[in-house]
């Protein structure tokens, strides 16, 4: 039996950026955690069906044009707001600061780069008090808060709970042109990396990055950008995400999962894809591990390794790759989708010239014939 292979662990991220975003002389706002997305969704009922009906969120407030949602172990107003618009796209990533104070440094930070900054005493949505707005250097529209409404967490009501009960929000994941200039960013803003994605020539295609002690609160994913990769909602444990599986299966809706269910090599964690009906990446995700300590070793996988993706080695389709959500400006209106100049990870891993394998010191064509057939895209199509 040969000895198993696997990741580069290292103290340090192994990312630099060759056109960094200016590091602010103003210090980042605090941030604790991601609180909430705000999607635009263009059939409010056919949304509010799925999230609310299949996935079981709890619908805090709702009105003709909006519907605000929460996860079960949720105190704050809401997780998750679905607005009715013209387009399908994502107006807010939203994250909880420390203080009040902190909206203060968010305006400072930003200002001093350059950024569209907007701050309302009375909140963007409701349950969420002063509130800072702004379209980052990357493109993307953040927010941060601190005040809020409180609502009742619902972790003993088990009277409500389903099988596929989501339990918190997780994280977000963004897609971005150039990966290593976002990662330079986000570290300035406070981030910490986690795990990432690389080839052998320095290219970087991916990479997690936290705030909370778990493996991300945000991903930056090498593609076109700006646009919204997925939002993800965790379950206790992974026979909940089955029980989606199997609900969707039971209901006819099996053309919402997307991929999987599988465990991932990158966070360990074990997930399912779903498309909402605007085709908005919904991820369900469970069991990752804790990553608070201040010398938390950074995981490095590398591009072909066909289990970072899927520990089992099963293959990603390429829709997965390719398509995202579009994300708004403050004033609503799209923002322009940048092309990725460096080699796509789908092109690599599954194109005509790309290749993965189990092993790092075998040769492509060791690979089964069932193998070699799931990873190449022609063969997929």
């Amino acid at each position: 039996m040969t000895d198993p292979t696997g990741p580069v662990v290292t103290s340090e991220a192994p990312i630099t950026a060759a056109d960094p975003v200016p590091t602010p002389l103003a210090p980042p706002p605090d941030i604790l955690r991601c609180a909430y997305m705000e999607l635009v969704v263009t059939d409010l009922a056919a949304s509010r069906g799925f999230y609310v009906d299949v996935l079981g969120l709890v619908v805090t407030e709702e009105d003709e044009d909006a519907v605000y949602l929460r996860s079960l172990e949720e105190f704050i107003h809401h997780n998750l707001v679905l607005r009715k618009g013209p387009v399908a796209a994502v107006a807010a990533f939203s994250y909880r600061v420390r203080s009040p104070e902190e909206l203060d440094r968010a305006v400072a930070f930003y200002t001093e780069l350059g950024c569209r900054v907007e701050r309302r005493a009375d909140g963007f949505t409701r349950g969420i008090g002063d509130s800072v707005r702004v379209t980052d250097p990357l493109g993307f529209p953040y927010e941060f808060f601190y005040d809020v409404d409180h609502v009742e967490r619902l972790a003993w009501r088990y009277d409500l709970h389903t099988p596929g009960a989501l339990v918190r929000l997780d994280h977000f994941n963004q897609v971005t042109p150039d990966v290593p200039r976002a990662v330079k960013f986000m570290e300035d803003l406070g981030f910490r990396v986690t795990e990432d994605i690389q080839d052998g020539e320095g290219t970087t295609y991916a990479a997690w990055m936290r705030r909370k002690p778990t493996v991300h609160d945000t991903a930056m994913t090498g593609g076109d950008g700006p646009r919204m990769h997925h939002v993800a909602f965790a379950t206790h444990e992974k026979h909940n995400i089955i029980a989606i599986c199997d609900k969707l299966g039971a209901l006819r809706l099996s053309d919402h999962i997307e991929r999987g269910p599988g465990r991932h090599g990158v966070s360990n964690a074990f997930y399912l894809y779903l498309r909402d009906p605007d085709g908005h990446r919904v991820e369900i995700y469970t069991q990752d591990y804790y990553t608070g300590d201040p010398d938390n070793p950074v995981v490095t996988w590398d591009v072909h390794d066909n289990q970072r993706r899927d520990w089992w080695g099963n293959p990603v389709v390429p829709s997965w790759y390719t398509e995202a959500s579009l994300v708004l400006d403050l004033d609503g209106n799209p923002q322009r989708v940048v092309a990725r100049t460096d080699t796509s990870e789908m092109a690599v891993t599954i194109g005509a010239d790309g290749f993965s394998y189990t092993r790092p010191e075998d040769d492509a064509d060791v690979l089964p014939s069932w193998k070699q057939g799931e990873y190449k895209l022609g063969h997929q199509l």
